[in-house]
């Protein structure tokens, strides 16, 4: 009996592992998140960069866009944009996101030492 359980234990062990590793992907903080219908802003959240904005709003409403578009920082910030755009539209978007505006290094000016 006890060889048959510690099977058991095993197996339950084994398959908790596997469901960590397939469905716990790391995710990082959202910068911002946009909502487009029918090339119109629905709603968003997050502090997003005025001029990438303005672009953005510009293309989703020239192509009569419904999606999503979001920003998530986790080492350095990555822009997702729904799938249901086509390739071309998706690198527009993000030729037009300011990558090197996150990419900045915070100084601490408190220790700094005059």
């Amino acid at each position: 009996m006890t060889p048959t359980l510690l099977k058991i234990a095993f197996i339950a062990i084994a398959v908790f592992i596997i469901y960590k590793l397939i469905f716990s992907g790391k995710k990082g903080l959202n910068v911002f998140e946009m909502h487009f219908k029918d090339g119109r802003l629905t709603s968003h959240k997050g502090k997003i960069p005025d001029k990438f904005a303005k672009e953005c709003r510009a293309i989703a409403k020239s192509n009569k866009l419904t999606c999503t578009v979001r920003a998530e920082k986790l080492n350095g910030v990555r822009l997702h944009v729904s799938a249901n755009v086509s390739d071309s539209l998706t690198q527009r978007i993000r030729n037009v996101f300011p990558f090197e505006y996150y990419d900045k290094k915070q100084v601490d000016n408190s220790k700094k030492v005059s």
